[in-house]
This record gives structure tokens, sequence and C-alpha cells, in this order.
């Protein structure tokens, strides 16, 4: 039998401890019923939940975050995959980076200072906030509120889609939609329904169709009439 050298059998179990701590450091979580926390500082996988909601705290890492009846919540310096959720509210700490887009069908979205979205941001019936973030693609939505608030930046555009149906006999309220001051959106703004559109002095947008802007001067856009 051949016997291997101390240092070499150090370096083996050093190799292999490396290796099987990150095997488990990417770690995929799925779960049926239940909540599920990606804790501070640690590496995961995907993460995804069909009735509960995902929370991932300062500075973990992730894959994609998928659930369905459930809001997630990312915390400061956290970097992730898309995040999508049907039913639950998407919230995004300070400088938190996402490789991918969000989305929601019921559900607002707000991503906070200093984020980075390399997609785009969705939904249907939620509204969506910027505070000094950056988009890579547009924003969409159908009934939502959108604020473009002060300091951030939107390649791809704003489209508000007509609604498929409507089954209510009172006329839809009108979405919001707000471009604050330093803010920038390249690409166009297309409304295919009615909306109240508020620009900055300040910021700078590409072309409007669909709707007429109401320029304001003051930290915060007017009153709807």
């Amino acid at each position: 039998m051949k016997l291997h050298p101390l240092p070499a059998l150090l370096t083996l179990s050093m190799a292999l401890s490396v290796a099987s701590g990150a095997a488990w450091a990417q770690e995929d979580i799925s779960k049926v019923n239940g909540r599920i926390t990606a804790e501070a500082g640690r590496h995961y996988g995907s993460l995804e939940t069909v009735n509960g909601g995902i929370s991932i705290e300062d500075n973990a890492t992730t894959g994609d975050a998928e659930t369905v009846n459930g809001g997630i919540t990312v915390g400061n310096g956290a970097r992730t995959g898309d995040l999508s959720t049907v039913n639950g509210q998407i919230s995004l700490g300070q400088k938190v980076v996402v490789s991918g887009g969000i989305e929601t069908v019921n559900g607002s979205v707000f991503v906070d200072r200093g984020g980075q979205v390399s997609g785009g941001v969705e939904t249907v019936n939620g509204s969506i906030g910027l505070v000094g973030a950056n988009l890579g693609k547009g924003i969409e939505t159908v009934n939502g509120d959108i604020t473009v608030g002060v300091g951030s930046h939107v390649v791809g555009g704003i489209e508000v889609k007509k609604p498929n149906f409507n089954l209510s006999l009172k006329p839809s309220r009108k979405p919001r939609v707000i471009i604050g001051p330093n803010a920038v959106v390249e690409g166009a703004l297309d409304f295919e329904r009615e909306v109240n559109l508020y620009v900055h002095r300040s910021a700078k947008i590409g072309t409007v169709s669909g709707a007429t802007a109401q320029i304001f001067d003051t930290d915060v856009a007017p009153a709807d009439r």
C-alpha cells in the first residue's frame, strides 16, 4: 500500500472540504407550504415556495427566488437572480443587485437606493416605486401606479397596457405615473389607457404617446385633479 505524505493528505482534505462547502453553500431550497429565509451573508441556489414568503437577509447571495402566495423581501447589499410572485409584494433594501427581472401579478414592487436590476419590472395590479435605483430594462403594468423617484435611471421605457376586460360598472381609476427630480427614462413612454403623468422639470424622458405630461417643480408631484 502506498503511503501519502502528510502535506498531501492535508491538501486533499482541505480541497474536499472546500468543495463540499461550496456545494452546500449553493443549496437550492424548495417548499410547498412554508416561509424560506436566506440567512445574512450566506450563499444559496434557487429559492422556491408556493404558500409562503421569502426573506433574503442582508448581504446574502441567491439564485432566482419565486413564490405564488407570499411576498419577497431582500435586505441591504444582497445579490439575487430573478424575483417573482403572484400574490405578494416585492421589496428591496439598499444596494441590492438583481441579475434578472422583477415580476408580480397582485402586489407592489419597491427598489431602494443603489439598487441595480439588470432586467425590467412588471406588475398587473401593483404599484412600482424606485428611489435612486437603476433598471436595465423597462417598466410595465396594467393598473399600477409608477414612481421613478429621484435620481433613478430606467433603460427601456415605460408601458401601461390596456386591461383585457373590466366587469365593473364604474370607470377604472387612472394610474398615476411620476418621473421625479433628476430621474432618467431612456425609451418611449407608451400608454394604452388614460393615466395621470407628472414629470419633474429636471427629469429626462423619451417620447410620450397616449398621455400629456404635466410638468412640476416641487419635491412632490401635485395631487390628481
